[in-house]
């Protein structure tokens, strides 16, 4: 699994990011066929070939981390793990679960990788 020193120079895996995917919808994309048909908004899931790159904020227990994960509709692959800056544990870890980036985390992420947003 990348650090985030080790994800900044992974240009491949940068490219691919999806940065508006969030967990709840890549469920319902992979893990939930039955209703992506409906939705109209331009991902269609036709195999195990295809698949989505994202981050999520998992705020289960201390430390906080972000992972970037890898899903396909057969399984999940953690590429990066790195510790949730402390500025941003107030605002998305007020309860515990997984979470989306909110819009500074997305920020903070992309100015740290070098994506021009």
């Amino acid at each position: 699994m990348m650090t985030l020193e080790e994800l900044r120079s992974n240009h491949d895996v940068i490219d691919v990011i999806d940065w508006n995917m969030t967990p709840e919808e890549a469920v319902r994309l992979y893990l939930e066929w039955g209703n992506n048909w409906a939705r109209g908004d331009g991902y269609v899931i036709a195999s195990k070939s295809d698949y989505t790159t994202y981050f999520v904020v998992n705020c289960w227990s201390k430390p906080y981390f972000i992972y970037l994960i890898r899903r396909n509709s057969d399984e999940a692959v953690e590429l990066a793990r790195f510790e949730l800056p402390e500025q941003f544990e107030r605002d998305v870890c007020e309860l515990k679960g997984v979470y989306a980036l909110d819009d500074d985390i997305k920020a903070w992420l992309q100015e740290e990788l070098g994506v021009a947003k």
